[in-house]
């Protein structure tokens, strides 16, 4: 069977002023892209063009829901009361439903940002409040989450479809947890190198630590960030091996459940 994958962005996340990412030149090569609400990034009018763009292009729209931290990028962790949590992400994500709906195209999946990924990822609570508020809003809806992740379980465990997430561009610690941005290869920006591992990421479902570690990764969708220096270099790159490597790339909704598209 001819092994099918994802290629997904985070984008929109331009906002007055701020120029953020390199989302066109992405969009000519991802099948995916998560848009960001304002949390941490973006603002109505990017929210509006990046979707407009996204329908142009065919590429399948999902919600980026960020903690409230628009100074840090969404990066830096916070405590919140996972009440509190619920209506922050139920609040974005419908803000991009009513927007992707309003440009005549349908929202895909969800996928938390930044912090509020990497707390998901370990924190019951954090990841139960997400999880209710997808369901709650649209529980056809596809959730992005690290295999084996607390985001995984809780998304399981309310009924909804869950696609396994890699990165790349980003090294992994050898228990399998993103490395730091800031650590030693927590980010890798050569084209080649990257898509390398995005090839070995679909085929082999395994990623190498910074230390060089085996690490068993299954995953259906890859991340490229728009805002990694050179990320329209390194798409380009990821996109025209997983081509040469026979793998197919997808939207998401079309092969790993939700909505039939």
């Amino acid at each position: 069977m001819k092994r099918v994958v994802d290629l997904n962005s985070d984008m929109g996340e331009s906002y007055g002023a701020f120029k953020i990412g390199h989302d066109e030149k992405l969009l000519e090569v991802v099948t995916s892209a998560s848009l960001a609400c304002g949390f941490h990034g973006g603002d109505p009018h990017a929210l509006l063009l990046t979707a407009k763009m996204c329908k142009e292009r065919g590429v399948e729209v999902g919600a980026h829901p960020s903690l409230p931290d628009l100074l840090g990028f969404g990066r830096r962790r916070m405590e919140v009361e996972p009440e509190e949590l619920f209506s922050y992400v139920l609040y974005q994500v419908a803000a991009v439903r009513g927007v992707a709906e309003a440009v005549g195209t349908r929202l895909q999946h969800v996928k938390p940002h930044g912090a509020l990924y990497q707390m998901a990822w370990t924190q019951a609570d954090y990841a139960l409040a997400i999880a209710k508020a997808v369901r709650s809003l649209d529980p056809s809806l596809i959730v992005l989450a690290p295999p084996g992740s607390e985001a995984e379980r809780a998304s399981f465990r309310h009924g909804l479809v869950v696609a396994h997430e890699g990165f790349p561009e980003r090294g992994y610690t050898d228990e399998g947890f993103l490395a730091p941005r800031g650590a030693p290869g927590a980010v890798l920006t050569d084209p080649k190198a990257v898509a390398d591992r995005a090839v070995e990421m679909v085929k082999d479902g395994i990623v190498r630590s910074v230390t060089g570690r085996t690490i068993e990764l299954k995953v259906e969708t890859l991340c490229i960030h728009s805002d990694t220096p050179g990320a329209d270099e390194v798409g380009r790159a990821v996109r025209r091996a997983l081509d040469a490597a026979g793998i197919d790339t997808r939207p998401l909704g079309s092969f790993v459940g939700g909505r039939p598209r």
